[in-house]
């Protein structure tokens, strides 16, 4: 054979042969083993979304003095080593937990329900603020007995369906008192009974009309900020869906 066809022949060959490597390469993987490298490769990429925790590490405490104990609630100067190992000495306001009502009326409108709100003095703030219900737990009463209870006494109303809405801490920094937020449906009216000390004047208020208070800046209270802002948020959410 000629020097020439000899060349052709062998890179006929060699092409043949690199198509055999090739196609031989591509059935390595089978489609069902691309299908669940692809699906892992999902699973992977979703653990990287915010996922909120609870931390459950908590400081040792080596010593805690009550400086002052008063009818609402006590100071500790207390002692510690904190989670990190860092020594530390803190003042915290022990306090028994309060609960917060978010009390709805949306008998007429889902969309713009109306809301109960106070307006009541507070010396702290040194002014008249718009608040939602709330109040003080007794120790170890239940968190949804005291809402219920406190919802009762200073507007006089009660609610056939209740429901948890958030937890939160008001000034973590000093403060040790947790805020229970519920949301209060079905409202039935009755009769208010505060206590000696509390001058309230409440009336419903549209959720739209809360909303523009707040851009306004009337409304000051944080728990009513938190609560109101929150609760407007979760019903957008159900309205996309």
């Amino acid at each position: 054979m000629p020097k020439k066809d000899k060349l052709k022949a062998t890179a006929t060959a060699d092409r043949k042969a690199g198509k055999s490597k090739k196609v031989k390469a591509a059935k390595t993987i089978k489609p069902k083993k691309a299908e669940k490298a692809k699906k892992a490769g999902k699973a992977k990429k979703g653990t990287k979304s915010f996922q909120p925790l609870v931390m459950t590490e908590r400081a040792r405490v080596v010593s805690s003095a009550v400086v002052y104990q008063g009818p609402l609630f006590r100071i500790c100067h207390d002692k510690i080593v904190e989670p990190g190992g860092h020594k530390n000495e803190r003042d915290v306001i022990r306090h028994n937990g309060s609960v917060v009502i978010l009390a709805i009326d949306n008998s007429k409108s889902k969309k713009n329900p109306w809301i109960v709100i106070e307006r009541q003095y507070r010396h702290a703030a040194n002014q008249f603020l718009w608040e939602l219900p709330a109040g003080k737990l007794d120790p170890g009463e239940d968190a949804l007995t005291g809402a219920k209870r406190e919802l009762a006494e200073e507007t006089g109303y009660s609610a056939k369906k209740w429901k948890p809405l958030v937890e939160y801490y008001a000034s973590p920094g000093f403060l040790g008192e947790s805020m229970k937020v519920f949301l209060a449906e079905g409202l039935v009216a009755g009769d208010a009974r505060p206590e000696e000390d509390e001058r309230i004047e409440f009336r419903l208020v549209k959720l739209f009309d809360v909303l523009k208070m707040i851009d306004k800046g009337a409304i000051l209270d944080g728990k009513t900020l938190t609560s109101v802002l929150l609760y407007q948020r979760i019903m957008e959410g159900k309205r996309k869906k």
